[in-house]
């Protein structure tokens, strides 16, 4: 760590504090017994999510928030729980060190919770997730939910 007055290269932590999502360090340079204050912050790396057709693009949380919107619209679901689902997500790649993930994960983990939430957004999402072709999917979904719940 370079001491922003005279260059030197050798500081002592004199505190340190958890600011936000960035750790704050007040420094003490042994040269010229300036402070100075620094930033440390956890670099995350990209996590990228692998599509059906074998291309790859950013994970974007605002775009899964507003899929999983499209399926809840006028359901009895929280914006907590949507934002629950999402971070679920995100706490699974991040507990299993991913760095790349597949589409079919992300829905599979979304349809988990939505299955335990509301049987009516799970239907609507599974359609678009697991693109239903004919009434014979949506059947077949609809009879799996209520297996399930007797």
């Amino acid at each position: 760590m370079f001491c922003p007055y005279c260059g030197g290269i050798d500081s002592k932590v004199i505190d340190s504090r958890q600011s936000d999502v960035k750790k704050r360090r007040r420094r003490e340079c042994s040269a010229c017994h300036k402070r100075f204050t620094t930033y440390e912050v956890v670099e995350r790396p990209f996590l990228m999510v692998e599509k059906r057709d074998g291309t790859f693009e950013q994970f974007d949380r605002e775009k899964l928030v507003k899929g999983v919107f499209s399926a809840i619209k006028k359901r009895p679901v929280s914006i907590e729980q949507v934002e629950e689902m999402v971070s679920a997500v995100e706490s699974f790649c991040e507990s299993e060190m991913m760095t790349t993930v597949t589409s079919r994960q992300i829905g599979e983990i979304i349809l988990e919770r939505l299955k335990n939430i509301d049987a009516i957004a799970y239907v609507r999402f599974a359609s678009v997730y697991k693109d239903f072709t004919d009434v014979e999917s949506f059947v077949a979904a609809i009879r799996q939910l209520s297996d399930r719940t007797d």
